[in-house]
C-alpha cells in the first residue's frame, strides 16, 4: 500500500514566523530539537521540570521556564519528555493550560496510542517521531544529511495542522531524507515490536556468538573486534539502509554471500515468525503497555533484577578488556 512521503520542498518555516514553540524537555533529544529549530530560525522556549536542565538550556542561549510557564507562552508544545515521565507532568503541568488554537506535538505516539494521554478536542496534535538516536538528530542536521521520521496528525482543530507540522520537522532537518506518513497506532506499535524482536534477537545473537569463539580460545580483543567493536556490523547497517540488505549481500565477496546463504536454513527456526506475532499481539492489544505500567508502579523491580542478571554475565568482564584492549573509554 502506497504511504505518503513529505520532503524538503513539502515545509514551509514561514508557518511558524508568528508561533513561539516550546520544546518541554531538555534531555537526550530536548536539546538537539531546540538547537536545531534555533539554527533554522525558529523563536524557541525550553520548558523543564528539572535543575539540570533549566541550568543546560540557559548555558545554551535559551529562555527557560518551568513546564506550566513555557505552555502558557508557547503556540506549539513539542513534548520531549521520556514516556514514563511524560504522563504526570502532562496532567499537572501541561493539560490545565492548553487554549484553543494550540498544538501539541508528540515525538512518540505511546502515550496517546495507549490512552495515557488523552488531549483536548481543541488543540491540534501531532506526531514528529525522529527515526534516528537522539545524538543522531543534531549530527545529521549539522552535516545536511537529513534522516528518516515519521509524521501524523491525530487532531486538526483547525484545519492548519499539517503545514505546521510540516514546518517544524523541516526545521529540525527530519524532511531531507523523507518524511513518512503514518498513524499514531502505528509508529507505536512499530516501535515497540522492533525494540522487543529485532534487538533481543542480535544482543542475543552476538552474546552466543562471542561466547562460542572464547570457549573456543580466541583471544578476547580479537572475538570482541570481529563481531562489533571493530565497527564493520555497523558499517554494515549503514549501507544497508541505503540500498537495502539484498543488493548489499548480493554485493559482497561471493565467499561472504555463498557462506551467509548455504548456511541460513542451519537458523531457520518456525517458531520464530510465531514469537514475533505473539509479540506484536501482546502490543497491539495493551499488554505490554499495561505491564510497563505495573512495572514502574512497581518501582522498575524486575527491570533492576534483569540488569542484575544481565551485569552479573561473565562476557562483559570479557567486553571491557576488549575495549581496553583498542584503547576505547567506557561511558559509566
Amino acid at each position: 500500500m502506497a504511504f505518503m512521503v513529505y520532503q524538503e520542498d513539502d515545509g514551509d518555516l514561514s508557518h511558524l514566523n508568528e508561533k513561539l514553540v516550546g520544546v518541554i524537555g531538555y534531555g537526550n533529544l530536548g536539546r538537539p530539537v531546540a538547537l536545531n529549530l534555533r539554527d533554522s530560525g525558529v523563536r524557541v522556549i525550553i520548558g523543564t521540570h528539572s535543575d539540570d536542565g533549566r541550568r543546560d538550556a540557559t548555558a545554551d542561549g535559551f529562555s527557560a521556564f518551568d513546564l506550566d510557564e513555557a505552555v502558557k507562552k508557547a503556540q506549539v508544545n513539542f513534548i520531549l519528555m521520556p514516556n514514563e515521565v511524560m504522563v504526570q507532568a502532562y496532567i499537572d503541568q501541561i493539560a490545565p493550560y492548553l487554549r484553543r488554537g494550540s498544538m501539541l506535538v508528540f515525538s512518540s505516539a505511546y502515550n496517546v496510542t495507549f490512552g495515557y494521554i488523552e488531549p483536548p478536542p481543541f488543540v491540534d496534535v501531532g506526531l514528529l517521531a525522529p527515526r534516528i538516536m537522539a545524538a543522531g538528530v543534531r549530527e545529521k542536521f549539522l552535516s545536511g544529511e537529513g534522516y528518516l521520521s515519521y509524521l501524523s496528525i491525530a487532531q486538526d482543530a483547525r484545519g492548519e495542522a499539517w503545514p505546521v507540522l510540516l514546518a517544524l520537522a523541516k526545521g529540525i532537518g527530519a524532511l531531507k531524507a523523507g518524511g513518512i506518513e503514518i498513524t499514531f497506532e502505528r509508529e507505536a506499535e512499530l516501535d515497540l515490536f522492533a525494540q522487543q524482536t529485532v534487538l533481543p534477537l542480535l544482543y542475543q545473537t552476538l552474546t552466543t556468538a562471542v561466547g562460542v569463539l572464547l570457549d573456543k580460545g580466541y583471544p578476547t580483543d580479537i572475538a570482541f573486534a570481529e563481531l562489533y567493536l571493530s565497527g564493520e556490523l555497523s558499517y554494515f547497517f549503514e549501507r544497508m539502509a541505503e540500498s537495502g540488505l539484498q543488493a548489499l549481500l548480493q554485493r559482497q565477496p561471493q565467499t561472504t554471500q555463498y557462506g551467509a546463504l548455504s548456511r541460513l536454513e542451519r537458523f531457520f527456526d518456525n517458531r520464530l515468525e510465531r514469537l514475533m506475532e505473539l509479540t506484536l499481539e501482546e502490543i497491539r492489544s495493551g499488554a505490554f503497555a499495561r505491564e510497563w505500567t505495573k512495572e514502574n508502579v512497581d518501582g522498575l523491580r524486575r527491570l533492576k533484577l534483569l540488569w542484575k542478571n544481565q551485569n552479573a554475565l561473565d562476557i562483559w568482564d570479557f567486553e571491557k578488556q576488549a575495549l581496553d584492549s583498542l584503547g576505547r573509554e567506557v561511558e559509566d
